[in-house]
């Protein structure tokens, strides 16, 4: 199919930006406010432009305004944006070998793969990503839109830490499920309380199979609170030791480990974690 170009022109004295696609075609005005920070290109496809206005135009109404998103259709921006792990996971005594080569960018997804292969030692490997040094903020929204893989020792996540040197906690997990579990989404604190306790307030939704389609996963977290939602409803609220430090997100599938325990005859693999978007909103003119 032959892909339309935007003609951009703009008038002095009305901020008032027309887009036409086409001969004799007039897309609706938009004010050029709504603009602020979307990338015009010479002859940008006009799927990708409307995407983008959508995408920031999205929560709008209710005073959120993009910060920073992943929308995975591009390759390149893997290594601009993110990590990608290259290590044996030595935590939780799990059983994966992180390599870059289960980490890719397909028809607009992120795909963290595990594999039941033998290397350095492991006889599983599977991907993980995460934006330390790269992207991190105090307070918003966060949302991602994914497909998670199921499986008995399959363990996928997306969560949060604070972008400072050797320090996870406090932590955030905006979810964690099990694979054995597929239809429980697990959604936790973690933190250490004023007596030097490690302290976990978590709790966790059932609902639907959510290894099957893909759905909404998101926190809003502000100077008091820290709300989950799935698909956007609100699924848990904590209001206690609320993190203030600035903090990075974190995307994986672990394999084994104390909690999902190992694989066994009834796990598939390969297992893929497909991440559709990954999106950071901030209230302007509110006090977090």
């Amino acid at each position: 199919m032959v892909k339309r170009m935007i003609i951009i022109s703009m008038l002095v004295v009305f901020p008032i930006l027309f887009i036409h696609i086409g001969k004799g075609e007039t897309m609706p005005s938009f004010n050029v406010s709504e603009l602020h920070n979307i990338p015009l290109e010479k002859n940008m496809d006009t799927d990708d432009f409307f995407n983008n206005l959508q995408i920031r135009n999205k929560y709008k109404e209710d005073g959120w305004t993009l910060l920073w998103n992943e929308e995975f259709d591009q390759p390149q921006s893997l290594k601009s944006n993110w990590n990608i792990e290259n290590w044996a996971a030595e935590k939780n005594n799990e059983l994966q070998f992180y390599t870059p080569d289960n980490v890719s960018v397909n028809n607009g997804n992120l795909h963290l793969i595990s594999k039941k292969e033998e290397y350095h030692g492991r006889q599983y490997t599977s991907g993980a990503i995460h934006s330390k040094d790269k992207f991190y903020f105090q307070y918003g929204k966060v949302e991602i839109r994914a497909k998670l893989p199921t499986g008995q020792g399959m363990f996928p996540a997306f969560w949060m830490m604070p972008n400072i040197d050797n320090t996870w906690l406090p932590e955030i997990d905006i979810l964690e499920m099990l694979g054995h579990e597929p239809d429980r989404i697990w959604m936790v604190q973690h933190y250490v309380d004023k007596n030097g306790k490690l302290t976990s307030n978590l709790d966790s939704f059932v609902g639907e199979d959510f290894s099957l389609d893909y759905h909404t996963y998101a926190i809003e977290w502000s100077k008091s609170e820290i709300i989950w939602l799935i698909d956007g409803i609100e699924r848990f609220r904590s209001t206690v030791n609320i993190p203030s430090e600035e903090m990075y997100l974190y995307l994986n599938t672990a394999i084994g480990g104390n909690w999902p325990g190992s694989p066994d005859d009834t796990t598939i693999f390969p297992q893929t974690f497909k991440v559709d978007y990954v999106r950071v909103y901030q209230q302007t003119g509110v006090d977090s």
